[in-house]
């Protein structure tokens, strides 16, 4: 994934990507292309291995015969493939971006090199399997976390009865749905079954379902009636329907990542944050859509589409989430983010969409994407809702060692008067508040405003963490051919994208990791006389910024577009301070009360 557009996991930058073969025809001679490529990627210190990279990587003797020799005029490979040559070191140094003497390109043929690479391919040998994980583990702080009050409390606000047209049942507020089942205006089971039969009606047009989990879903409902007949509440999201992002492990439930080689794919354990959402009484109702391997809006079953304009994709990767969401199809859903995807889809579709904190909610169970980017939220309809959900999720867990204990703090009744609020809008010169929704509810509930500015730095080269992890994480696609298999075969699509990361020098890696902690202390200091920072959209260069320094962002609706579209912005806080960034959520939600309460209308889907 080169640079991308904005809330795809994948970075894209058509400028620089090539046209990557397409599924069943790799161009007029594909295994001119795959010794090419494993004799360059064997130059770059590379490991090699497997069906795709075996003859390159077969032992023997390396070779030093002459360059002309590997590269002739026809084209032709030599008939060793295993040969590495002064002439292959020269090409590689177009990649890495160094040059070398003959000299010194012989020096490496005769002393070091073959057995560097040999070095790799045991590894290979050896058999990493998808649930090993790096032994380094990502930790954002730079210095002592800012100090979080503990506990929560919320704002259930004035509860209306249960509306009589069912249909708009599933658009209110987490707390409304909980009041309701407490009560018995409603039962669990009645509920989800409504969440079952949206899901059904909506999903010709929207395409957000992957499963239906109706047996699980009912016998979850009825036993979270019977422990509310006998007393036994188990929170605020007792008996209410969700949704999970099919990245997700469900025991004995399929789990796709809505890619075509694991369509068969049946996980024995349910993800860590499954678990915790069934103990707090959540009725899992569905397995929603994403783009293949999180990326995108389009998987094996079609593209997701927007509730709001059936024309337009969901954005991605946490597609499905967004659109069922949106459209008043479950009660809340989870996704998940490495470079834009709970934003992004949040943005498109209109949603309330928290980023937490790196390493506040386990990814044990989860597809592994990037082991240092990856982070579970939660996706809703209100802002309120969404720190509810991420409170029944949150926590350490030992089958991710990414995960350390953190405060969670807020308070409804708190307002957000006296906070510091800097903004991100490049394109503006007067006050912030004069040219947004965000900013100026901001203003008007007391938050004071100040225009901040990011300056020129390469923020595009930390991508270069995100291509060599997620390639690592789908090594086995790239080696046996199996990228063939997914739908998506453009430049910026995944299987060229992991093809091109094998190209990656390690050197390069560590270096990208190194401005990296050169962004995080930069981060904190542009953050630490503001509570949170907000702009316009998903952030611009902030939303690459802090997915890599592993801070929190939430995204809210803001106004519609003159096509009917939502439009949003994104605010971005402290760590573990999710709290904070609720509160200045919570009071634009009220500001601009008329524009959140807004629904989409489906074709055979009534809310009246």
């Amino acid at each position: 994934m080169p640079p991308c557009a904005p809330g795809d996991d994948a970075p894209r930058d058509a400028d620089t990507a090539t046209t990557p073969d397409t599924a069943g025809s790799r161009g007029p001679d594909p295994l001119r292309r795959r010794l090419t490529l494993s004799l360059l990627v064997a130059a770059a210190g590379v490991p090699l291995g497997g069906p795709r990279f075996a003859r390159a990587s077969a032992t023997g003797p390396w070779s030093q015969d002459d360059e002309e020799n590997l590269y002739p005029d026809d084209g032709a490979i030599p008939e060793d493939p295993r040969a590495l040559t002064t002439g292959t070191i020269r090409e590689s140094e177009k990649v890495i971006r160094i040059a070398f003497t003959d000299t010194e390109r012989r020096m490496m043929l005769e002393h070091g090199l073959g057995a560097q690479i040999e070095r790799l391919a045991a590894v290979d040998r050896f058999g990493i399997v998808r649930d090993d994980a790096p032994a380094s583990v990502f930790v954002p702080w730079t210095s002592a976390p800012r100090a979080v009050r503990p506990g929560c409390t919320f704002d259930p606000g004035e509860i209306p009865g249960i509306p009589e047209a069912r249909g708009s049942v599933l658009h209110a507020p987490i707390l409304h749905l909980s009041h309701w089942l407490r009560t018995g205006a409603i039962s669990s089971e009645e509920l989800t079954e409504l969440s079952l039969d949206r899901l059904q009606r909506a999903d010709p047009f929207l395409r957000c379902t992957i499963t239906m989990t109706a047996q699980t879903a009912i016998a979850q409902a009825r036993r979270a009636d019977q422990d509310l007949a006998a007393g036994r509440w188990r929170g605020p999201l007792h008996g209410i329907p969700w949704g999970a992002k099919d990245l997700l492990d469900t025991a004995g439930i399929p789990t796709t990542w809505g890619a075509e080689p694991f369509l068969h794919r049946v996980p024995a354990d349910s993800a860590e944050v499954v678990d915790r959402l069934e103990a707090a009484g959540a009725v899992l109702v569905a397995k929603l859509s994403l783009g293949a391997l999180a990326y995108g809006d389009l998987w094996y079953g079609g593209r997701t589409m927007n509730p709001f304009d059936l024309s337009q994709g969901s954005s991605g990767s946490s597609a499905g989430s967004a659109a069922a969401v949106a459209a008043g199809l479950v009660g809340f859903a989870l996704g998940t983010e490495t470079y834009g995807s709970i934003v992004s889809p949040s943005l498109r579709c209109g949603t309330v969409g928290l980023r937490p904190t790196f390493g506040r909610v386990s990814r044990a169970g989860a597809m592994p994407l990037c082991w240092s980017l990856d982070k579970i939220g939660p996706i809703t309809r209100r802002v309120q809702d969404a720190l509810l959900v991420l409170a029944a999720i949150e926590g350490e867990d030992p089958r991710d060692p990414s995960t350390r204990g953190m405060m969670l703090g807020f308070d409804a009744f708190d307002g957000v008067a006296g906070m510091r609020v800097g903004w991100l809008n490049d394109a503006g010169s007067g006050p912030p508040e004069l040219e947004h929704p965000l900013a100026g509810a901001l203003h008007d509930a007391g938050a004071m405003l100040e225009r901040i500015s990011i300056p020129d730095w390469p923020w595009e080269s930390l991508v270069t963490i995100l291509l060599a992890e997620s390639a690592a994480a789908f090594d086995d696609l790239t080696r046996l051919d199996l990228d063939d298999q997914l739908a998506w075969q453009e430049p910026a699509a995944w299987p060229n994208t992991f093809r091109m990361a094998r190209l990656l020098p390690a050197v390069d890696l560590v270096q990208a990791d190194r401005f990296r902690r050169r962004v995080m202390h930069w981060f904190d200091t542009l953050l630490a006389p503001f509570d949170a920072i907000a702009a316009p959209g998903g952030g611009g260069p902030l939303l690459l910024i802090t997915n890599m320094t592993g801070h929190p962002s939430l995204t809210v609706r803001t106004g519609f577009r003159g096509n009917g579209t939502p439009t949003g912005a994104t605010l971005f806080g402290h760590l573990a301070d999710e709290g904070t960034l609720i509160s200045l959520g919570l009071a634009a939600e009220r500001a601009l009360a008329d524009v959140v309460e807004q629904t989409p209308t489906l074709p055979g889907l009534p809310d009246a």
